[in-house]
């Protein structure tokens, strides 16, 4: 269990169920993001464990440094592009000015619900 904080404005002091094996908060965040965010921190702080043990593989410093670890070449100026049998054109939406004060699209008058049952 995590308690949030009482902040001056009086909300806060939820409770809030962790359960750190399943990835589970009933806040939902954890479910949502795959990282560990404040109520993780908070309970990892109190049980004294490691934070990085509940990143996802794919955000680790192992991955991000594979990832990166490949020679980037920079792009070289327009005199050494190839040319190509096509030429990409594009043209700006028509646009239509209309004079005065646009007119809403709110259904006006009273709401007709059809309900149709199906077999």
């Amino acid at each position: 269990m995590v308690k949030s904080p009482i902040w001056v404005s009086g909300t806060g002091n939820n409770v809030y169920t962790l359960r750190i094996n399943n990835k589970f908060c009933s806040c939902g965040k954890w479910q949502t993001y795959t990282l560990p965010y404040s109520h993780v921190l908070a309970a990892c702080r109190e049980n004294r464990s490691r934070t990085d043990t509940y990143v996802p593989e794919i955000y680790s410093r192992q991955t991000y440094k594979r990832n990166y670890q490949a020679n980037f070449h920079p792009v070289l100026s327009e005199n050494f592009w190839r040319d190509v049998p096509f030429s990409l054109t594009f043209y700006p939406p028509k646009m239509k000015n209309e004079r005065g004060r646009k007119q809403g699209k709110r259904f006006q008058g009273k709401w007709i619900i059809k309900i149709r049952i199906l077999p």
